[in-house]
């Protein structure tokens, strides 16, 4: 037990026992002097203080409030303003804050386009300081990108209108993986998946490594385009992005599709699946290289 505990435990005692204060005052440990202590020091200014830097900032709490003081010259030990802040009855009662616990699953194997895509988010500002959020959609199989939507913000209904007008153009995937952002867990979000058939696989909370291609995708958006970019304005980050995006799709070598580009790829594995084709051995190879790989985080 600390001293001031023991010296609260010898004013109790010598308060409702017929005991002198130098008896217990020995059981205990504590020195007469110590306890007889009283400090001449007077807390009211920096109760003051503080009470008045509470009024101003009432969520905070007395480690801030401490600096606060600080940065107004009164400079105080913080063992003391924490002692006089919770005398004066400041303290906050912190809410312990709920946390959303997905059970990790064994990812399946990704076979074919539109089995499963991978959304999220990458940030980047113009050239004003505006900043401004890119929503990138891509397909696991094809590592083709399907969106490179940019804009100031992004509500569920301007989520899943980009997403229909992907579904429009391709069809619908079976699977669509993203983190737990409140763009994903949205009502009408997760409602718009349910109709149409599509399963949303969330990721565990703080483990961006089970999203891994799209990951591995934002690495090569930032170093190619974004890092090698300057954007004056919204519109031309999403002329710049967009022309990008072409590049990505239909030029740019893939180490993990056989340094094909990601749409060349595509087009090659639905001539070679398609039932009126041709045999073609020379990409049966290559075709099952990538789906023995479809669970490595691949470099784009």
């Amino acid at each position: 037990m600390e001293l001031v505990g023991r010296r609260e435990e010898v004013r109790w005692l010598y308060a409702h026992f017929l005991v002198s204060q130098r008896r217990i005052c020995e059981l205990l440990s504590v020195a007469e002097s110590s306890q007889r202590y009283e400090s001449r020091r007077s807390d009211e200014a920096l109760r003051e203080r503080l009470v008045e830097a509470a009024r101003e900032k009432p969520r905070w709490g007395y480690r801030r409030l401490q600096v606060k003081l600080e940065a107004k010259g009164m400079h105080v030990n913080h063992k003391r303003v924490y002692r006089v802040y919770r005398e004066a009855g400041l303290t906050l009662r912190r809410k312990r804050r709920k946390r959303l616990l997905r059970v990790g699953v064994v990812r399946p194997e990704v076979t074919g386009a539109n089995q499963e895509w991978a959304a999220d988010f990458v940030h980047d500002a113009a050239e004003s300081g505006r900043k401004f959020r890119v929503l990138s959609v891509i397909d696991v199989f094809t590592r083709e990108c399907l969106a490179l939507e940019v804009d100031t913000g992004f509500a569920g209904r301007r989520m899943t209108r980009v997403l229909e007008e992907i579904v429009a153009e391709r069809g619908r995937p079976l699977a669509l993986r993203c983190d737990n952002g409140p763009e994903f867990t949205s009502r009408h979000f997760l409602a718009w998946n349910l109709e149409r058939g599509i399963a949303v696989v969330h990721i565990e909370p703080g483990k961006p490594v089970q999203n891994p291609h799209v990951e591995s995708f934002h690495g090569r958006l930032r170093e190619e385009c974004l890092n090698a970019s300057w954007f004056g304005n919204l519109f031309e980050a999403r002329a710049k992005i967009g022309a990008w995006k072409e590049e990505y799709n239909e030029e740019r070598p893939h180490s993990s599709l056989g340094y094909l580009a990601p749409r060349e790829f595509a087009r090659r594995v639905a001539a070679l699946r398609s039932p009126t084709a041709p045999c073609a051995p020379q990409l049966a190879g290559l075709v099952e290289a990538e789906i023995m790989s479809s669970e490595d985080f691949g470099v784009v």
